[in-house]
């Protein structure tokens, strides 16, 4: 049985090649209000790799282990902004209770065992020192700038980090195009002529 040709109006395919582009530009705005993530592994050589690091008001700081021995993420309470939250593994809300309460091998007490993480956003501008707990005295320390802007150019290796949902964007920002394009072809071999409704006719 022979089938009706199906018609496409070309109001309906301007239409859709709008609402696609509108997501992958909203989608877009979504992205560069949320910050980006950045990483800072710690080892068993005793360091927090790298030991200093600038990020922008808004991002968000990921400490993680990559080998065997626990370690902690610590502030030093005195050394970050005044108005700052304070941060610790463990959750702790002084760097007092912190030392309190640490002890190795226990997540809950702040050790950060292998393969273990510890995030935390930074929205207030300023210094942020902290350490290790248990590695202190080999001064396993290290250092959040944050700054408006985040890093400057030539500011180091954290100006190569970039964010997953970057990448995202990217990929959603490059089909919205190739379906744009394709729209366009379309109507420039075609002339657009796939008949159209009556609903067009009437416009």
């Amino acid at each position: 049985m022979d089938r009706e040709p199906r018609v496409v109006s070309r109001r309906r395919i301007l239409q859709t090649a709008a609402g696609t582009a509108g997501v992958a530009a909203a989608s877009e705005s979504a992205t560069a209000q949320g910050g980006t993530r950045r990483t800072v592994e710690m080892t068993d050589e005793l360091v927090f790799a790298p030991d200093s690091i600038t990020v922008a008001p808004g991002d968000t700081v990921v400490w993680e282990n990559v080998g065997s021995i626990g370690h902690s993420v610590t502030a030093y309470e005195e050394n970050i902004p005044a108005e700052a939250e304070y941060f610790a593994s463990g959750g702790f809300e002084s760097e007092d209770a912190a030392r309190s309460a640490y002890s190795a091998g226990d997540s809950d007490s702040g050790d950060l065992g292998a393969d273990a993480t510890f995030e935390h956003t930074f929205p207030i501008t300023g210094t942020y020192e902290y350490f290790c707990i248990p590695h202190e005295s080999v001064e396993m320390l290290g250092a959040v700038e944050v700054v408006e802007g985040g890093p400057s150019e030539g500011g180091g290796d954290d100006l190569s980090v970039v964010p997953e949902s970057a990448k995202s964007i990217a990929v959603a920002a490059t089909a919205a195009l190739c379906s744009v394009l394709g729209l366009a072809y379309m109507f420039m071999k075609y002339g657009g002529d796939y008949g159209v409704d009556e609903t067009d006719k009437a416009d």
